[in-house]
Formats: structure tokens, sequence, C-alpha cells
């Protein structure tokens, strides 16, 4: 295993392994004693950084979540698990009623909600301090400057670590780093988004906003992280949930462009000169790039995440490094 330190203050800043491990159906999805297996499985191969949220997987049964973070929770006890383990989670997301959903009735990020919510992921995860928090969806209705002073009140009594944001717009997130900065206060230095090898359109409507999809990594944010070596970027959906392997996974409409042939080509010809699968060279030009990224892989099963924990010693040569960036 690779690790690199996200944050920058030495009183909450953390070394965390180059790949992360998604819990998202960890509870629901995928069973127990499965979910177990693949934790032991990151963990006995070097990986610290585990990633969930206090709404996973409301979907599935059509509650609140948090079985995610509960499944955790019970793994971390039956394996006596310490501040060894980094576990990021999310608030703002969580519906807010059984039955709903974060584009109808989300809990959102209000000062109040903040401290509630991560009360209930500490207990949920069994923990007295939360590693990572992030802002898991952007809330309009409540000002920014009161959501700035949630988090960092968070941090400020030791109950949370660093602080992250994920699907806000660019500008948001620097509106309310410069809020943070101007009082002191500790800001957002983890970015979470969907990233991957193939480009995105991020100028397509989504139910949370109809001026584009705020949450896929795009130009604009891509110069942000340039500009601000500090913060790190966690990117969620790195493998398209197996669209690059899988005839019945289509990549959708967000890669239907003329940018997407030629990168395709470029990735399965760099496959063939590695030895590697298609999935592991998508996973190591993310984590070796002139903008590091750390890949958040999920896995249903043991052998999945054996693939993505391969990629972390693929080395690609400044030859197929450049022919993947400039197809």
């Amino acid at each position: 295993m690779k690790y690199r330190t996200i944050g920058t203050d030495p009183q909450t800043r953390r070394e965390v392994s180059v790949l992360s491990l998604g819990a998202m159906r960890f509870g629901t999805v995928t069973d127990e004693p499965t979910s177990f297996a693949i934790l032991d499985r990151f963990v006995g191969a070097g990986g610290t950084f585990i990633d969930t949220s206090d709404n996973y997987a409301f979907w599935v049964h059509g509650d609140q979540g948090g079985q995610s973070e509960e499944l955790l929770g019970r793994w971390r006890r039956s394996r006596g698990v310490g501040d060894e383990i980094f576990i990021a989670t999310k608030v703002g997301a969580r519906p807010l009623a059984p039955g709903t959903g974060y584009t109808d009735n989300p809990e959102g990020l209000s000062a109040a909600v903040i401290r509630e919510s991560a009360q209930r992921s500490r207990e949920r995860l069994g923990v007295d301090r939360l590693d990572l928090l992030y802002a898991h969806i952007e809330d309009p209705k409540t000002p920014l400057q009161e959501t700035v002073e949630g988090f960092a009140s968070l941090v400020s009594e030791g109950t949370v670590g660093l602080l992250g944001v994920s699907n806000h717009w660019s500008w948001k997130v620097e509106r309310a780093r410069t809020l943070a900065a101007a009082a002191g206060l500790p800001g957002y230095e983890v970015l979470q988004y969907q990233h991957s090898y193939l480009r995105g359109r991020t100028e397509m409507s989504t139910a949370l906003s109809r001026d584009g999809h705020q949450g896929i990594v795009g130009g604009e944010l891509l110069s942000y992280l340039r500009a601000e070596p500090d913060l790190a970027l966690v990117a969620y959906s790195p493998l398209l949930n197996g669209a690059y392997v899988r005839e019945d996974k289509p990549l959708g409409d967000a890669y239907d462009h003329a940018g997407t042939p030629p990168r395709l080509a470029a990735l399965h010809d760099v496959a063939k000169q590695t030895g590697a699968s298609v999935n592991q060279v998508v996973l190591a030009w993310l984590i070796g790039g002139e903008v590091p990224v750390i890949p958040l892989v999920g896995a249903s099963s043991v052998a999945q995440l054996d693939e993505s924990l391969a990629a972390v010693d693929l080395e690609l040569t400044a030859e197929q490094r450049t022919r993947l960036d400039e197809a």
C-alpha cells in the first residue's frame, strides 16, 4: 500500500492509504459476512481510509439510511479497530422521513442538523471523533456562514478532525473556504466528487441543479485543485460502476460525446501494454496523476477488491501517461 497526507493542520492532518474503500452498500445490498471479509482484506493489505455516509443506503429499504455506519461500528468493535483506521462520513443528504429522498426532503446543513447528525454518526460508528466529515450536498436554504461555523464548531470541540465537501459548485467551495479563513476557522480540505479517466459532461442538468452536474469533476474544478495543492480530491465511482468492463453496464448519457471513443482506445492500448486490467489502469492513472487523486472504490467481493488493490503498485510509464492524457 502507498500513503499520502491529507489536511494541513498538524492537529488534524492524517496519513491515509491512496486507495479508499467505499462502504455504501455494506449492511444492505452486501451482507454482513461479506462486508466484514472485504473490510478485513482491505485493512490486511494496508488500507486505512474507509468512506461512508449517514444516509447509506436509504434507497434500499425506503428508510433514512444509517445501515452502513452501523455495520462499520459492529466491525470496529469485533476487530478491536482504533484510530489507525480513518473513517470518513457525510451529513446533509439524509432523508428527513422514510419514503422520501435527498432531492425532495434532505436534512440540510444548518448548524443544528450538522451537530445532531454528527452525534448520531459517532454513536453508530462507535467513535468519539469523526476523522473526516463532509457536507454531502448543497443546502441553498441555509446561509453559508451558518454551515461554515457549524462545521468549524465541531472541530474546535474535538468531535471532528478534518472537514470535507462533496457535490458542490466550485464557487461555493471557494466561498465557504474564504468565509472560514476570514474568521480564522477550519475549512474544507478534502473534496469528494465523481471522477474517472473518461470525462463526463458537466452541463447536463440534474435533480439538484438545472445549471448542470455539480458533482462531476470538470475543467474548472481541476484548475482549482492545481491552484490549491493542499486540497485533496477523493474520486467516487472511478470505475463507473463497472461500465469499463461490463457490456450490461452502459456508460450513460454523460459520457456520450466525441471525447469518449479516443480515450477508450488509449485506455485499452495501455492496458494491453501493461498486462493490467482496464480498471487497474484507470486507478493507477488517477493515483499517479499531476493532480493526485484518491480513488474511492466499492467492492461486493474480496476478488473485486483485490483487483483494485493491485492497481496501487501499477506504475505507468511517462509515455503511457502521455498517451492517456492526450487522447
